[in-house]
């Protein structure tokens, strides 16, 4: 596998009179940019397609090469590395197979098909590497669902290593051609007749593949359904990407709730292997340090730990692979997240690890660590129920179950822990807030770091934040979501926790995974919250941001006692997100009141708010700016989590926004996945564990 990097700034062109439009070479090489009205109306060269309000789009990006990737985390300075792209990776399924019958490792059978794509009903793609194991990936979702849920995989070798190379259908109509060398399988064994089932023939094949690449969109022989001031539609061509469908009209949509379903608590599966890898000895601290109390020298002055953060599996460690004795039990709290790179994360704070536990029989206590990472395989959310959740292989510091944590901690941090285990005191690193995506391969977290202070007679536990840490977390690879330290420390402990309770990116005219645009931040302080924004290149430069004062953008920090808030309310936890089916945007939150109920807000302007990159969209706009032009809608209720097993408050509620694909709420769909803790009153080590994480479907207008 190539270490090549790639860096590729794709700009969208600017408003054009045509409804399809191909970059030119020096824009974006090997890329091409399709805008499909969704709106039936004539277009000629002539028409101006955004005058009078705004029309309904999708715009996908389609690379004809190899999609994109970034270079390492972000940094002050930013060096390009660029490299020609690889050649297509060889495969013995295509052409030569087209029209026959495949047999997956779980005896399903699948039609073999190549050059051929299915446009829409996607779930989140993935990367694995090889045609087998994308059918293993439809399989997987069809035995977790109990029934037919995947009823195609379509894998693309020429992206191997590099980027999103599996893309799983739920539905196969309106077959057609692809200028990717796409390698399909349509599942043909125990599939009910039904509108969305695949009725594979060789003519459909035939006649599709033979003809030879082309550009054009191919036409969907369904028409869109109006509904009010949105246009709603299934005609995305979306191989390449997860497409944004935007509503039509000159005004935002008024959001509301159509429906809601408990999914239940999430499982853990983890995985059988580690990397059997053993570091070198942590440094010894001098006695003077060994003490109770804070000491910030202990993140700011020593490197990081080598026995912490997830290893990533390489050339270098795949030697290392072996098998885990037992299957370790997990109890952890936290657990937002968010979909990233064909992958959707599940990030915790405080977990512990115990040998097998059954009902009859706890496990034994193991390890603790501060941080732990899991991503949702199967996909069971997409059917109703809870997910699965599986820890990555580099996670694992032995074979009986120890973890590494997923945040790093530093020498001295991780030293001070090691020396003072048994006498209650401990530097924590706790990522509690959802990701925020940074490109197309990475995102951020600003992740408090907490020292905490237990009396071992009476297990009272004081925590004092202690300023925070940027993480740069990466998903994808085969070792599991990998998180860097990029910062041992960005703000300090005595400023607002700028970050910590989360914040939102603001694509640029690039468009969403570009490299253009800002990260805003919110700084949660006693009756509301506080913004800061940075340039995407400089989010781990402190001296780069600016903050809202109430009335103007300064580079003077706001103090946590400034009442300059855009939003005003006491928050426990926090997302904002863009709606493209509303043209607005909709903070979900939960209140310090502890009434383990998820409110939602929106923003009401005066206009359809619109990011650069979307048809009709200023490109010379930041379109999150918005959030302190105009005023909030009154709190309405989303959703009252039922009470858990231990009948207390639930809490760490967030939204995993991008979970359901193109039919999630953030990309113009209407589905939305709520997470939560649920504390249940009993022994970490029992079958129950000592909490829950739950999940949510939700279902907007």
């Amino acid at each position: 596998m190539s270490n090549e990097k790639y860096s590729i700034t794709a700009v969208y062109p600017a408003k054009t009179s045509t409804v399809e439009f191909v970059a030119t070479p020096s824009a974006a090489p090997g890329y091409i940019f399709t805008a499909r009205a969704l709106d039936p109306r004539s277009v000629t060269q002539s028409d101006n397609l955004f005058a009078g309000g705004y029309q309904s789009f999708v715009l996908t990006l389609q690379n004809l090469v190899t999609q994109a990737t970034t270079s390492s985390a972000p940094s002050h300075t930013t060096t390009s590395i660029t490299s020609s792209a690889p050649s297509r990776t060889p495969s013995s399924v295509c052409p030569a197979g087209n029209g026959t019958t495949y047999t997956s490792n779980v005896g399903k059978k699948y039609q073999v098909i190549c050059g051929i794509d299915f446009p829409n009903n996607d779930y989140p793609f993935k990367l694995v590497g090889s045609f087998d194991a994308c059918v293993r990936q439809c399989d997987l979702i069809n035995t977790n669902a109990g029934s037919v849920g995947c009823l195609a995989a379509l894998f693309v070798p020429s992206r191997e290593g590099y980027a999103n190379d599996c893309y799983l259908k739920s539905a196969v109509n309106n077959a057609s051609s692809s200028t990717l060398d796409i390698e399909g399988a349509i599942l043909i064994s125990g599939v009910q007749s039904s509108s969305s089932a695949p009725n594979p023939t060789t003519s459909i094949v035939s006649s599709l593949s033979s003809s030879g690449p082309s550009s054009a969109v191919v036409p969907s022989s369904s028409s869109p359904t109006s509904s009010g001031n949105r246009v709603l539609s299934t005609d995305v061509s979306t191989v390449s990407a997860i497409a944004v469908t935007y509503a039509s009209g000159s005004l935002f949509v008024i959001p509301t709730v159509a429906a809601s379903s408990l999914q239940g608590p999430t499982s853990n599966q983890p995985t059988e292997e580690y990397i059997n890898w053993k570091p070198p000895a942590d440094i010894t601290l001098p006695a003077d340090l060994l003490t109770v109390g804070v000491n910030g020298n202990l993140t700011t002055n020593y490197g990081i730990s080598l026995d912490t953060g997830i290893l990533e599996l390489n050339a270098t460690t795949q030697p290392l692979v072996a098998n885990i004795t037992d299957t370790p039990h997990i109890s952890r709290d936290g657990g937002k997240g968010g979909y990233l790179n064909g992958e959707n994360l599940f990030i915790f704070c405080d977990t512990g690890s115990y040998t097998t536990t059954s009902s009859s029989s706890e496990g034994k206590f193991l390890g603790f660590v501060s941080s732990s990472v899991a991503i949702d395989v199967g996909l069971n959310g997409l059917s109703g129920k809870a997910p699965t959740l599986q820890d990555s292989i580099g996670q694992w510091t032995d074979n009986q179950g120890r973890m590494r944590g997923f945040s790093p901690m530093t020498q001295g941090e991780e030293s001070y822990n090691l020396a003072m285990q048994g006498k209650g005191q401990r530097y924590a690193v706790w990522p509690e807030s959802s990701i925020i995506p940074l490109d197309a391969e990475s995102a951020i977290i600003y992740a408090p770091i907490v020292y905490d202070d237990v009396n071992m007679t009476t297990k009272a536990a004081v925590f004092t934040y202690t300023g925070n840490t940027l993480l740069t977390i990466s998903a994808g690879g085969n070792g599991g979501p990998v998180a860097q330290r990029t910062v041992n420390k960005l703000f300090d402990e005595d400023e607002v926790e700028w970050g910590c309770v989360g914040g939102i990116r603001s694509w640029g005219p690039s468009g969403i995974g570009g490299t253009d645009g800002k990260v805003y931040v919110f700084g949660r302080v006693e009756d509301g919250l506080l913004l800061a924004r940075v340039s995407y290149a400089d989010v781990a430069d402190r001296s780069s941001y600016e903050y809202w004062s109430g009335e103007a953008w300064s580079n003077s920090m706001q103090p946590p006692t400034s009442v300059g808030f855009f939003l005003n309310g006491y928050y426990m936890d926090v997302d904002i997100f863009y709606s493209p089916r509303h043209l607005t945007f909709i903070v979900v939150y939960m209140t310090v009141y502890a009434d383990s109920t998820f409110y939602y807000r929106y923003l009401v302007a005066d206009e359809a708010i619109l990011p650069p990159s979307a048809p009709g969209g200023n490109q010379s706009s930041d379109y999150v700016e918005t959030l302190i032009r105009y005023g909030w809608s009154d709190q309405q209720v989303l959703y009252k989590a039922p009470p858990g097993l231990g009948k207390t408050y639930a809490y760490s509620g967030g939204v995993h926004q991008g979970y359901y694909g193109s039919d999630d709420i953030t990309n113009g769909g209407t589905k939305m996945l709520l997470s939560w803790t649920a504390p249940t009153g009993q022994n970490p080590a029992s079958l129950n564990s000592e909490y829950q994480i739950v999940t949510a479907e939700i279902v907007w207008d």
